[in-house]
């Protein structure tokens, strides 16, 4: 089976946005994993149904920044954002 790493490196037609989206939810998968929380178990726990959960953990859709904290909040982590100055690009 292939991770989600090893075929990150091959994606082209995404977005930075929706791969920092999908990096973030692959970060949150891992440690529920980690934990050895069930899939059923912690749909239960974010009051969320399993399917809706498994579809999420597929990219079967893209999720929201709330989607993310409520899995994040479920792990007892929160998801955070942060604006910085851009890199320069050499223009004015």
């Amino acid at each position: 089976m292939v991770t989600w790493n090893e075929y990150r490196k091959h994606i082209r037609s995404i977005s930075a946005e929706d791969r920092f989206v999908m990096d973030t939810l692959n970060r949150l998968q891992a440690e529920r994993l980690k934990r050895g929380i069930s899939q059923k178990d912690f749909a239960e726990q974010i009051n969320m149904k399993q399917a809706q959960l498994a579809k999420l953990e597929q990219l079967d859709s893209m999720p929201t920044l709330r989607t993310l904290n409520r899995y994040a909040n479920g792990l007892g982590l929160q998801v955070t954002l942060s604006v910085t100055p851009m890199a320069a690009s050499g223009s004015i």
